[in-house]
């Protein structure tokens, strides 16, 4: 049997891998899992073909009997709050998410609202490639679906309410918003401006061709915006991806923050502030860096490593509880919430952060953590490869702390590394940081030495880099 779902979703290039039949026969094979009567709303980004990906995901639930809502373009996080608190079976986005503009795809959530766990997603592939599907009778589909209108309001005011807008708009913040041309275009002006604190947008029209930056909010993608910050004089500033479910933070020096990063910071936050209830446990991706555990065992809170990927920290978030989950790629989940990544939550929470702090720049609470210096690269790599490679890591590092989780962590004393297949692309990432820039340097010379040595079909990809 053929897989479909790859880490979160399905995706494809646009009439490439990603055509109408594949979408036409997912969507039936997603009605048929959830079944006659059941009710199921769709939503969908500002990508390229979303407007007709919706079209084709309405019609084929509907002709499995589902009772199908359609809410236009919005963030993912806003589908799934209102998937949850509305009483729907499921939810479908239309969404590449981070992808470049080329793509789209669609993700399935719950009737909790969260992504679909990885056995219901393999029984839907296995309902697609056998096609047991089941037309209702045609007096079934003289109906039209039903349009949602008010779920962007909803989402923008369930968060306003977990942070003291008050005390916020006291201090008539300035905040800068690069909205990347996707779905917060619509939402995170919208919820600054609900929080009392000033706008300055950036690439909030909505384009599906991305033509200012790519959907992926990064350090490289946002340049513009960093110097924006600095120049407008916002006390922040944040970027999104393409669907919002992600927000990277900017502080008010100009220097773009990963997710881990920010992450730390509200962990500590919703403790200081007892904002969140339940263990003082956060949930973290093994690519954060190893400054999460070092910074907030001063606060007595355990770090739960977790394979890459929010449905798999989402789950275990939900099984063990927790006050909070982050990733390095700024995604962010507030149990108070909802238990899913949330870029509109997370810019609230930093401002309720910086509100509480007695008003501090950004630039001073992010000076509060231990400088790393990082190194991210990938090389191109087969499975068979990786597995050579994870290998030579562990034999480079044994004796050290390893997290043999997804791929292989090492955690030293004053250093970090992992490496890892890719779960989107045929490529071997190896991401880790040190407290000096030589440190790391060295460190990867070290990794790629290694793995050359071991690994001849890596060899010279390995030493091109060093070189």
């Amino acid at each position: 049997m053929g897989k479909l779902f790859g880490t979160d979703g399905v995706r494809g290039v646009i009439g490439r891998e990603f055509t109408p039949e594949l979408v036409l026969r997912l969507a039936r094979a997603i009605g048929s899992y959830f079944g006659r009567g059941s009710r199921i709303l769709v939503g969908r980004d500002t990508r390229s073909a979303g407007y007709y990906y919706e079209g084709l995901v309405v019609a084929g639930l509907a002709f499995e009997g589902v009772k199908v809502d359609v809410a236009g373009v919005l963030p993912t996080p806003a589908l799934q709050l209102y998937v949850r608190d509305k009483g729907y079976d499921a939810g479908v986005m239309i969404t590449a998410s981070h992808n470049p503009p080329e793509y789209n795809g669609v993700k399935v959530v719950g009737g909790d609202g969260i992504e679909i766990s990885g056995e219901v997603e393999e029984e839907i592939e296995k309902i697609f490639f056998e096609e047991r599907f089941s037309s209702v009778e045609w007096q079934q589909l003289s109906g039209t679906p039903g349009r949602v209108t008010n779920a962007i309001d909803y989402y923008v005011e369930s968060i306003a309410r977990l942070v003291d807008s008050d005390r916020i708009k006291a201090r008539s913040y300035k905040v800068l918003v690069d909205c990347g041309g996707g779905a917060t275009s619509y939402t995170t002006p919208k919820i600054l401006s609900r929080l009392g604190v000033k706008p300055v947008t950036l690439n909030c029209n909505p384009d599906p061709l991305f033509p200012a930056r790519s959907p992926e909010p990064s350090p490289k993608s946002l340049t513009l915006a960093a110097r924006t910050v600095v120049e407008s004089g916002a006390v922040l500033g944040v970027g999104h991806d393409a669907d919002g479910d992600r927000a990277i933070v900017i502080d008010d020096l100009g220097r773009v923050h990963w997710g881990d990063r920010s992450g730390t910071l509200l962990a500590a936050h919703v403790v200081e502030a007892g904002i969140a209830e339940g263990p003082k446990r956060v949930f973290t991706g093994v690519s954060s860096s190893s400054l999460v555990e070092e910074y907030l065992r001063q606060y007595g809170v355990e770090v739960v490593w977790t394979p890459v990927g929010a449905p798999k920290i989402a789950k275990m978030l939900r099984e063990m509880g927790g006050i909070a989950a982050f990733e390095e790629n700024g995604g962010y989940m507030h149990p108070p919430h909802q238990l899913v990544r949330d870029g509109g939550m997370k810019i609230a929470l930093m401002l309720s952060m910086l509100s509480e702090d007695g008003g501090l720049r950004s630039s001073v609470l992010f000076n509060r953590l231990p400088k790393y210096y990082p190194i991210k690269i990938k090389i191109p790599s087969s499975r068979e490869d990786s597995t050579c490679a994870l290998a030579a890591v562990e034999e480079l590092f044994a004796g050290e702390r390893l997290v043999k989780i997804d791929g292989v962590k090492v955690i030293g004393e004053d250093y970090w590394v992992l490496v890892r297949p890719s779960g989107t692309e045929p490529v071997l990432r190896i991401m880790l940081e040190a407290k000096s820039e030589g440190g790391a340097r060295k460190l990867l010379e070290k990794v790629l030495e290694a793995i050359a040595s071991r690994c001849p079909s890596l060899s010279r990809s390995a030493r091109g880099i060093l070189s």
